[in-house]
C-alpha cells in the first residue's frame, strides 16, 4: 500500500505540472472524429486518404525507445497502437508527454493512420491532449485474481482487465433485449408498477422496510410486482409485462442476492398449459438469438433446450428422489422425515414449505435438461388456482434447467372470496412465525371483486437465466455490483 501511495503522490505532481502549463486535466469534451473500432474498420480508406483523425482512449501500455514512444489506447470499442516521436512533436512537446502521461491516463491523439513494418495498425501523433489523469496505478496482476470478492468489489477493474467478464455483461444486455423483443411481438405491453409498496405481496419472502417522512407511513421495497400487474388485468389490459428490480431481505448465496432482476408477465384468457407452450417458444427464440442454437454447455454438461420439455408432477419427483409419498404422509410425519434427511425447516412452516425444502435439497440438483415441474401443493401457491379435479394441487409449473429454478408460473386465482381465505391462512402462518408468509391485501381483494379475467402469470429470475446462459457459477458473476459485506 505504501508503494501505491508513493505512486499517487508522483502522479499528483504530474497533475500540477499539467495545470501549470495552463492545460485542462479533465476537459469537458473531446474532438475525436472516430471510435477506435470505426478507425480500424475503415483503416485502409483513412490511410490512403491521408486524412487526419482524432482518437481518444485510455493508455493501456507504454513502450519508450529513445526519441519515440509506442502506446496502446482503448476506448471500449477497440484497441489501437499510437506512435509518438520527438521529431514530429518537437523536443518540448515530446518531453511534456513522457514527463506527465502514465498508463491509465485518458488521452486524445490527433494524427494520421499508417501500418508498421510488422503490420500493426497505428496512429502517428501530430498532437495530443490530456482527457483525464489516472491518480492510482492500474493493477498489474488483476487478471486471474484469486480473491474473487475483490473482483466484485472493484468491478470496474474486473471489466477493464478481464474481457470475458465484459462479454458476459454484454450478453446479459442482449438476453434482456431479446426477451423484450419477443414479448412485444407477442402483443404484450411493458409497464411499470410501484417499487415502494404499502403492503408487500406476490411472493413468499421477507421484505425490506422503510419510512416515508412526507406522508408519515411505512413502506416496503417490493418483493414482486405481481399484485399490481394483476390489477392491470382488472383494468382491461390483456397482456402486460414488467422487467425490473425486486428486493428480498433473505440470505446471500450462489443463487440469491437481496436485490435482483425479475421478469413477470400476465396473459388474460390463458391458463398454465398454454403458458408452458409460450415458455418453450420464448426460450427457443431467446437461445437462437443469443447463442445461435438450442444446446448449451453448463459446468461441463450439455443442456438441450429443444422443445417439448418433460412435465413431471411435484409429488412424483419427491417420491422418486426423497422416498416420500406426499399424497399419504401427514405434516408431523413429513417434518420428522425431513429432519432425518438433514433438511432444515423454518419456524411456522407447514407441509407445503417442508416439502419444498426437501425438493430443493434432493430433487432440484438432479434436474438438468429443461423440465416443467407441475402441480405443486395448493397451500404452497396462495395466488394460484387449483386443479378442477384435485383441490390439493395447484394449476402451476416451475421450469428448471441446469439445477436452477428459472420460472414460476400458474393459472391465476381470480376468485376474490377464495383469495381472501388464502390470505387469512397466510396470516395465521405469519403469526406462527413464518416471516415469509404473504400478507392480507384488502385493496387487491377489492380489485378482484370488480372482476379479473381468467389469466396465466409468469415470473422468471433474469440473473439466474443469465448465470446459466453465460456459463457462470454464481449470480454475483452476472450482477455488475452484487451486495457485499462491508470490509
Amino acid at each position: 500500500m505504501k508503494a501505491v501511495d508513493e505512486i499517487k503522490k508522483g502522479r499528483l505532481k504530474k497533475l500540477e505540472a499539467v495545470e501549470r502549463a495552463g492545460l485542462l486535466i479533465y476537459p469537458g469534451q473531446t474532438k475525436k472524429t472516430h471510435a477506435i473500432n470505426q478507425a480500424l474498420e475503415n483503416f485502409k480508406k483513412l490511410e490512403d486518404s491521408k486524412k487526419e483523425v482524432i482518437l481518444a482512449g485510455r493508455i493501456k501500455s507504454l513502450r519508450g525507445h529513445g526519441g519515440s514512444t509506442f502506446l496502446d489506447i482503448e476506448d471500449g470499442t477497440g484497441k489501437i497502437q499510437a506512435f509518438l516521436k520527438e521529431d514530429g512533436l518537437g523536443e518540448k512537446g515530446y518531453k511534456f508527454f513522457t514527463d506527465n502521461f502514465d498508463i491509465g491516463d485518458f488521452i486524445e491523439i490527433r494524427g494520421f493512420l499508417f501500418e508498421t513494418k510488422r503490420g500493426e495498425k497505428t496512429i502517428e501523433a501530430s498532437d495530443f491532449k490530456m482527457l483525464a489523469k489516472s491518480l492510482l496505478p492500474l493493477p498489474e496482476k488483476w487478471h486471474g485474481l484469486q480473491d474473487v470478492e475483490e473482483r466484485f468489489r472493484k468491478r470496474y477493474l474486473d471489466l477493464l482487465f478481464n474481457p470475458e467478464v465484459k462479454a458476459n455483461f454484454e450478453k446479459r444486455s442482449k438476453i434482456i433485449s431479446a426477451i423484450r423483443c419477443f414479448l412485444d411481438q407477442e402483443g404484450f405491453i411493458e409497464v411499470e408498477t410501484p417499487i415502494l409498496q404499502p403492503i408487500y405481496g406476490g411472493a413468499k419472502a421477507k421484505p425490506f422496510k422503510t419510512h416515508l417522512n412526507a406522508l408519515d407511513i411505512d413502506l416496503y421495497l417490493r418483493i414482486a410486482p405481481e399484485l399490481y400487474l394483476k390489477r392491470l388485468l382488472v383494468g382491461g389490459f390483456p397482456k402486460v409485462y414488467e422487467l425490473g428490480k425486486c428486493f428480498r431481505n433473505e440470505g446471500v448465496d450462489r443463487s440469491h442476492n437481496p436485490d435482483f432482476t425479475m421478469l413477470e408477465f400476465y396473459w388474460a384468457y390463458a391458463d398454465y398449459k398454454e403458458l408452458m407452450k409460450l415458455t418453450e417458444k420464448l426460450f427457443t427464440d431467446l437461445l437462437r438469438k443469443v447463442t445461435g442454437g438450442l444446446e448449451i454447455e453448463y459446468e461441463g454438461r450439455k443442456i438441450d433446450f429443444k422443445a417439448p420439455w418433460p412435465r413431471i408432477e411435484f409429488n412424483q419427483l419427491i417420491k422418486k428422489h426423497a422416498g416420500i409419498d406426499l399424497d399419504s404422509i401427514n405434516e408431523e410425519a413429513l417434518f420428522k422425515k425431513a429432519k432425518e434427511l438433514g433438511v432444515k425447516i423454518e419456524k411456522g412452516s407447514g407441509k407445503a414449505e417442508a416439502a419444498d425444502e426437501v425438493y430443493k435439497k434432493y430433487c432440484l440438483p438432479n434436474i438438468w435438461d429443461p423440465t416443467f415441474i407441475i402441480h405443486h401443493p395448493s397451500e404452497a401457491r396462495p395466488l394460484a388456482k387449483t386443479l378442477d379435479d384435485d383441490k390439493s394441487k395447484s394449476a402451476n409449473f416451475q421450469m428448471v434447467a441446469g439445477g436452477w429454478e428459472l420460472v414460476n408460473a400458474f393459472s391465476e386465482l381470480n376468485d376474490p372470496l377464495e383469495q381472501k381465505k388464502r390470505f387469512e391462512e397466510q396470516e395465521k402462518s405469519f403469526r406462527k412465525g413464518l416471516e415469509e408468509a404473504q400478507r392480507m391485501d384488502e385493496d387487491f381483494i377489492e380489485a378482484l371483486e370488480y372482476g379479473m379475467p381468467p389469466a396465466a402469470g409468469f415470473g422468471m429470475g433474469i440473473d439466474r437465466l443469465v448465470t446459466l446462459l453465460t456459463g457462470s457459477h454464481s449470480l454475483r458473476e452476472v450482477i455488475l455490483f452484487p451486495t457485499m459485506k462491508q470490509r
